[in-house]
């Protein structure tokens, strides 16, 4: 009996303790960006007097930031490079992905053992490479360059990732399509795609959100007013000490990230199912 108490005992307090852990992660996670979020619609400028509950509320911060900076361009030449950095990536993907789930071919195993090595790499330790090649081919200060770098950073990875998923799809189905004079193409845009479309959307909000959050390579890569990024932009109204918006910076930084967070919550579901399967053996 007084073993079973103990037992009941130690799983509540263990309970417990998980509780009081998850609360105050939680807590160290939610508070910035309460305070970024308040901040945003306070009536100060400087980071001194910012707030996660502003005095009174407005919207200043926000119109300052449309009609006073170029944050409107940053925000679509940002929106182009991520929407044309997902419709490559995973293109390049998917199409590599199915070559190395399902057909043979030399020098197989040493191209997969060089794309598992690149993956464990960040691609800013390659900067100073990458910035020479773009100096040579003349991609500098050019969102085709960002893009450009963008999906071959993130390739090796989702191939990987991809091939994982494919290999856990049977191969009857190929089998169905060929004898019902199916070609190859039409069995991997009836069959394949459908069945792999939630590790497909996982591959897809992943290479949608690394440029739209990504500062060290436009840093790098990016001169011009015209060509900034969102994430140069926001960073230019806090580095120089001479300028105190804050607050703009707040605002600006609330509007990044919108379009992630719906991304995440409207694909949720799919978002789930690719973790979970990317934890399959390929």
């Amino acid at each position: 009996m007084m073993i079973h108490k103990r037992t009941n005992l130690g799983a509540i307090l263990k309970t417990v303790l998980i509780y009081i852990e998850l609360i105050v992660v939680a807590l160290i996670v939610i508070y910035p960006l309460i305070w970024i979020v308040g901040s945003s619609f306070g009536s100060s400028k400087g980071l001194a007097n910012a707030s996660a509950i502003p005095e009174q509320a407005t919207l200043q911060n926000y119109k300052e930031l449309f009609q006073q900076t170029n944050y409107p361009l940053w925000y679509m030449n940002t929106l182009k490079v991520a929407a044309a950095n997902m419709f490559f990536g995973v293109l390049l993907s998917t199409l590599g992905a199915y070559a190395f789930s399902r057909f043979t071919f030399k020098g197989k195993r040493a191209s997969l053992l060089t794309i598992l090595i690149l993956q464990m790499f960040p691609a800013f330790l390659t900067a100073i490479a990458v910035y020479m090649l773009f100096l040579n081919f003349g991609l500098l200060d050019s969102l085709t360059g960002l893009v450009v770098v963008g999906v071959a950073a993130q390739l090796p990875y989702n191939i990987w990732l991809l091939k994982g998923y494919l290999d856990n799809i049977s191969t009857s189905f190929d089998e169905a399509g060929l004898i019902d004079g199916a070609s190859r193409t039409q069995i991997f845009v009836r069959i394949i795609l459908p069945l792999a479309s939630p590790m497909i959307t996982f591959v897809a909000v992943l290479q949608f959100a690394a440029p739209w959050m990504d500062f060290i390579l436009p840093r790098l890569l990016i001169s011009s007013e015209e060509k900034k990024t969102v994430a140069i932009g926001l960073y230019s109204m806090i580095s120089d000490q001479t300028r105190n918006e804050f607050t703009l910076f707040a605002a600006g930084s609330v509007l990044v990230a919108i379009p992630i967070a719906v991304l995440y919550i409207l694909l949720q579901k799919y978002l789930i199912n690719g973790l979970t399967a990317g934890g399959d053996k390929g």
